[in-house]
C-alpha cells in the first residue's frame, strides 16, 4: 500500500517542500489553501470506493459531504485526520492546521466530572506551553544573535506565543466554566460526573472541548444525532458565526441548508462539487441525473447496436475491417456509470393497524423521580386513536422517560392507562445495540416473524435496502445506518396500532428517513415520535408536545407551526435568554481572538518581509562604502588610478549610497508604522 498523506514539515519562508506548495507566504496558504485531496484513491476488497477523487477546502468554506450511506463521507474525515490511508493520490493537510474532529459514534470511557473532563481541551496549551519553555531555553545559550539558528528560533517562539495566546491559556479554566453555561449546562451540572449524562449533553461536552481549542477546520459527522432541536439550532447559529472552515455529514436537511454554501456530493466512486447549498444541490442533481440517465440510455443502445453489428459480419470477410474497427471502439469506450435511485422500487407499508379505542393513552398526576432527581412531575395527557405526535424539548427533560413508562418499561407515581385494544410497537433510541451481534440480517427478522408475515421477509429486508448478500451480513459488520434500518424493520412483523418511536431518524440517510415517512404517512394507527430532525416531523405529525420544566405544553399543528408560534429564531432562548448573552459574549470572544491572531501573523509577515530588505539595503551600503573608503585611500596615498573611469564610477557610488540611505529611512518609518499597529492589536 503506498502512504499517499503529506503532512508539511514547515509552512514558512524556509519550506523544504516546495513542490507541495505554493511560492506564496505562509499567510495566504494557511487563509487559503487547507487541505487538499489529489486524484485520491481508495480500495475496499474489490470496490473502490474513492476512484481519483480532487477536492480543496478552503478558509470560512462551509462544506457538506452528501451521499448514500457507505459511499465513503466518513472515510474522507477519517482520511484528513490521519486515522485512514489512501492507496494513491496525495492528500495534503498543512501541519499548522487545526482540526476539529467529531466523529459519528463516540465511546465514552471518561469516568471524571463534566468540567475536568472539558479541560482535556487544553492538553495541546500545556505541551505548547512546555514547547515555548525549552525553546526559550535554547535560545538563551544561543550568543550569536545574527546566526540563522537564533532567528529561526525566535520565529518559533514567536508563532508558537500566538497560538498560546488565542487559546487564552491564562484563564482556561474560566473559559472552560463559559462555555459549558453558553451550551446549556448549569453551575451545578460541572462537578457531576459525565456518566450521568445522555448521549446528547455528553455530545455538547465534546463540542465544548473542540470550541475551546479553537481549531482553523471543524470536521463533523453527523453532529446532531442524540441532539434535541434547541441543542441544533444553537450549532447553527455557531457554525455560521465561527471563523474558521466547516465540512460536515448529515442527514439533517434543514441543519444542512442552515449551514453550508458548498455541497460535495460522493457516488459511485466519484466526487461532484457544487457551489450551492443543500436544497440547490437537490434541484442541480435532478437535473444532472436526468442528463446521465439520458446519456446512459443512448450508450447503451449504442453498444447494443455495435454488438449487434459484430456478431452479424464477425465472420463476413468484406466486412473485416468495420469488425475490427468496432470491437476496438467497444474496447476503448469509457463507460457511463448512473447511481440507481433507492426511492424508485421501494413500496414500503405498515400492516393495518387492528381498531383501538377511542382513547389510547391516558395520564393523570403522572410523575417520576430517579432518585431526588424529578423529571416529570403531574403530566396529564391524553392520546386519541390516530393521532400523531411529537415529543420535543431540551434532552434530559423526559422525551424518553414518558416514552418508556407508556410501554411499561418504567414505574412511576399517578396513573397511566393503555385503551382498549392498544398493541404497542417501541422503538428505542438505542434499539439498534439490542440486536444479537452475531445473527445476520436475514436471522434477525426469521427470529421475529410468526405466521403468514414469513412470506414477506425478503419483500420488507428488500424495503430497507437490504438485497442480495446484504441479508447474509452479521448485525456486527453493519453500519449505525444500517443496523437502525434493520430494527425498524422488525416494527413490520406485528400489526401494531401504537408506534411510539424514540430517535428514530439517528443514522438513517436521506433515503431511508424518506422512505420511513412516507410509510408512517400511510400508518393507519397512532404514532408518537421522539424526534430532533425538522423535516422529518414536518407534515408528519399534527400535535406538538413540548417538555419542559417537568411538565409538557401542547401546541396544534407541526413543528414549523410549533416554531412560528413560539416567535423564536432558534429554540434555546426558550428558557434561557440571559444564558444566550453568555453564549454570544463567548462565541465573540472566540471569534474576535481568531482574528487578532490572523491580523497579527499578517503583521508579522510584512515586518519579516522589510526587515529583510532593510538587511539587504544595509549589507550593500556597506559594501559601497568599502569600496569609497578603498577608492579615498589610494587617492590620498597618491596613487594614479588604473581605470580611466575611476572617477566616474566613485560620483555613481556616491550617488547610489544618497538612493540607498533614502530608501532605508523610507523603511524604518514604515518598519516602525507596522510595528505601532501591531501592537495596537491587542
Amino acid at each position: 500500500m503506498v502512504n499517499a498523506r503529506i503532512r508539511l514539515v514547515t509552512m514558512n519562508r524556509h519550506c523544504e517542500s516546495k513542490s507541495m506548495i505554493s511560492e506564496k507566504p505562509y499567510f495566504y496558504i494557511k487563509i487559503f489553501q487547507m487541505i487538499t485531496f489529489q486524484q485520491v484513491c481508495l480500495r475496499y476488497g474489490e470496490r473502490n470506493l474513492f476512484d481519483t477523487i480532487s477536492f480543496q477546502i478552503n478558509a470560512l468554506d462551509r462544506v457538506g459531504l452528501v451521499g448514500k450511506n457507505g459511499a465513503g463521507k466518513s472515510t474522507i474525515l477519517k482520511v484528513i485526520v490521519g486515522h485512514t490511508e489512501v492507496d494513491s493520490g496525495q492528500v495534503i493537510v498543512p501541519r499548522d492546521i487545526t482540526l476539529g474532529y467529531l466523529p459519528q459514534e463516540l465511546v465514552y470511557t471518561d469516568s471524571q466530572d463534566v468540567l475536568s473532563e472539558t479541560l482535556k481541551a487544553f492538553t495541546d496549551l500545556r505541551k505548547l506551553e512546555a514547547e515555548i519553555n525549552d525553546l526559550n531555553n535554547q535560545l538563551a545559550e544561543c550568543t550569536n544573535y545574527e546566526l540563522p539558528d537564533y532567528l529561526e528560533l525566535a520565529q518559533r517562539i514567536a508563532e508558537k506565543s500566538e497560538r498560546l495566546h488565542i487559546l487564552n491559556a491564562a484563564s482556561a479554566e474560566a473559559n472552560a466554566v463559559k462555555t459549558l453555561t453558553g451550551l446549556g449546562f448549569r453551575n451545578s451540572d460541572l462537578a457531576r460526573q459525565t456518566s450521568e449524562f445522555s448521549g446528547g449533553w455528553r455530545m455538547r461536552i465534546e463540542l465544548a472541548k473542540i470550541l475551546l481549542c479553537a481549531p482553523d477546520i471543524f470536521l463533523l459527522d453527523e453532529p446532531t444525532n442524540h441532539l434535541d432541536i434547541e441543542s441544533i439550532q444553537w450549532l447553527e447559529n455557531f457554525l455560521a458565526q465561527y471563523h474558521g472552515a466547516v465540512l460536515l455529514i448529515s442527514h439533517d436537511r434543514t441543519f444542512l441548508d442552515k449551514v453550508i454554501s458548498r455541497t460535495l456530493e460522493i457516488t459511485i466512486g466519484k466526487i461532484h462539487d457544487y457551489a450551492v447549498s443543500y436544497s440547490k444541490y437537490v434541484i442541480l442533481r435532478k437535473e444532472r441525473h436526468e442528463q446521465q440517465l439520458a446519456a446512459f440510455r443512448n450508450q447503451q443502445k449504442q453498444i447494443e447496436d455495435t454488438k449487434e453489428f459484430i456478431e452479424r459480419f464477425r465472420y463476413k470477410a468484406t466486412k473485416a475491417i468495420q469488425v475490427q474497427s468496432r470491437i476496438k471502439y467497444l474496447e476503448k469506450l469509457e463507460i457511463i456509470e448512473i447511481e440507481e435511485d433507492d426511492l424508485s422500487a421501494i413500496h414500503l407499508k405498515f400492516p393495518p393497524a387492528p381498531r383501538s379505542g377511542t382513547v389510547v393513552i391516558k395520564t393523570v398526576n403522572l410523575s417520576k423521580k430517579y432518585g431526588d432527581l424529578e423529571v416529570l412531575n403531574k403530566i396529564e395527557l391524553v392520546v386519541e386513536r390516530g393521532e400523531k405526535i411529537a415529543f420535543v424539548g431540551r434532552n434530559g427533560e423526559g422525551k424518553t422517560t414518558l416514552s418508556r413508562i407508556i410501554i411499561g418499561e418504567l414505574d412511576y407515581t399517578g396513573e397511566c392507562k393503555l385503551g382498549h385494544n392498544v398493541g404497542i410497537g417501541y422503538y428505542a433510541q438505542n434499539q439498534d445495540e439490542l440486536l444479537d451481534p452475531d445473527a445476520t440480517a436475514f436471522e434477525t427478522i426469521d427470529r421475529a416473524a410468526v405466521g403468514e408475515i414469513r412470506t414477506k421477509m425478503r419483500d420488507i429486508l428488500g424495503a430497507f435496502l437490504f438485497s442480495g448478500d446484504d441479508i447474509d451480513k452479521k448485525v456486527k459488520v453493519l453500519s449505525g445506518g444500517e443496523k437502525s434500518r434493520l430494527a425498524l424493520a422488525r416494527l413490520l412483523l406485528e400489526p401494531y396500532n401504537l408506534l411510539v418511536l424514540d430517535e428514530p431518524t439517528n443514522h438513517l440517510d436521506m433515503r431511508s428517513k424518506d422512505i420511513l415517512k412516507l410509510a408512517l404517512l400511510q400508518f393507519d394507527g397512532t404514532l408518537i415520535v421522539v424526534s430532533h430532525d425538522r423535516e422529518f416531523l414536518d407534515g408528519l405529525t399534527n400535535k406538538i408536545y413540548e417538555f419542559r420544566n417537568k411538565k409538557i405544553h401542547e401546541y396544534r399543528g407541526n413543528i414549523f407551526d410549533f416554531l412560528k408560534k413560539k416567535k423564536l429564531d432558534s429554540l434555546h432562548e426558550l428558557n434561557f435568554k440571559e444564558r444566550d448573552n453568555i453564549k454570544k459574549e463567548v462565541l465573540a470572544e472566540v471569534s474576535n481572538q481568531k482574528m487578532i491572531y490572523l491580523e497579527r501573523k499578517e503583521a508579522d509577515r510584512e515586518i519579516r518581509k522589510i526587515r529583510t530588505q532593510i538587511d539587504r539595503i544595509e549589507k550593500e551600503i556597506e559594501s559601497i562604502e568599502l569600496k569609497i573608503a578603498q577608492m579615498n585611500s589610494d587617492l590620498n596615498r597618491g596613487l594614479t588610478p588604473e581605470n580611466p573611469d575611476f572617477f566616474k564610477e566613485y560620483d555613481l557610488l556616491k550617488i547610489r549610497i544618497d538612493e540607498l540611505m533614502k530608501h532605508w529611512e523610507v523603511l524604518q518609518n514604515e518598519l516602525e508604522i507596522l510595528k505601532g499597529k501591531r501592537n495596537s492589536v491587542i
